[in-house]
């Protein structure tokens, strides 16, 4: 790992709430593959106010290494808002999120690079997208229910993004502190928010084909939940419709 004194080029954000089950193999994976890279980094565990002992293990975990950190939320405050809270706070000049049950491996993290590279503000993992690799898929009945969102999300919001709730997105940090200060939903449906925001402000999209792998743990409860992400959607087309790029 690189000197704490050196700024680093990629900040990892990992939102974890009640993850004690899961977080020390996905902690010491995205590790293993940071210290293989050649340029200076830092990982951010944003707790959301976890019972479990969550945010212990994480400052265990991380414990010595330069350029990591825990943040807690003293109460639940929802994935958006965590996500929201570790990117803003993020130092690299890359900056991305990533599910704590790393349903998206961490190599990918170079595909998103060559995205933005290639000349994306914003590299999102996508599983619609050619190319791209569901090992374990969702039931059924999930799968309509994500497929029906999708279609709703790409009528209202009008982004033409495919899938906008893969956990695995990579932004510049110019493009994220355009966007997250907007960032105004706190719980599922954040990131059609986020999307939303950067396509208002011009920002250059690009959908990356990654492997995913579904982890039976979700935390999205598909009927109540569900309902509450469709409302959310009519609440961010007018919440933002005033926003503009300069």
């Amino acid at each position: 790992m690189s000197e704490a004194t050196e700024r680093p080029y990629l900040s990892v954000v990992v939102p974890a709430y009640n993850e004690v089950a899961r977080l020390g193999s996905t902690l010491e994976g995205i590790t293993a593959y940071l210290d293989e890279q050649p340029y200076a980094s830092e990982i951010i565990v944003v707790d959301d106010g976890s019972a479990d002992g969550t945010a212990m293990l994480a400052e265990d975990l991380l414990y010595g290494r330069d350029n990591c950190r825990v943040l807690v939320n003293e109460v639940n405050r929802g994935k958006g808002y965590s996500v929201k809270r570790g990117m803003l706070e993020a130092a690299g000049e890359r900056a991305l999120f990533s599910d704590a049950d790393l349903s998206t491996p961490i190599e990918h993290a170079a595909d998103l690079l060559s995205a933005i590279d290639g000349g994306a503000d914003i590299a999102i993992g996508s599983r619609a997208v050619r190319g791209s690799d569901i090992q374990l898929r969702q039931p059924l009945l999930r799968q309509t229910a994500g497929k029906m969102f999708s279609l709703v999300q790409r009528t209202l919001l009008g982004t033409g993004i495919a899938d906008t709730q893969c956990g695995f997105k990579m932004f510049t940090r110019r493009a994220a502190q355009m966007v997250f200060p907007h960032q105004t939903l706190e719980r599922w449906a954040f990131d059609a928010e986020v999307l939303f925001i950067a396509n208002r402000l011009g920002l250059k999209i690009v959908e990356v084909p990654v492997r995913w792998v579904n982890s039976p743990d979700t935390r999205v409860r598909m009927l109540s939940d569900g309902m509450k992400m469709v409302l959310d959607l009519w609440r961010i087309r007018r919440i933002h419709r005033g926003l503009r790029a300069e």
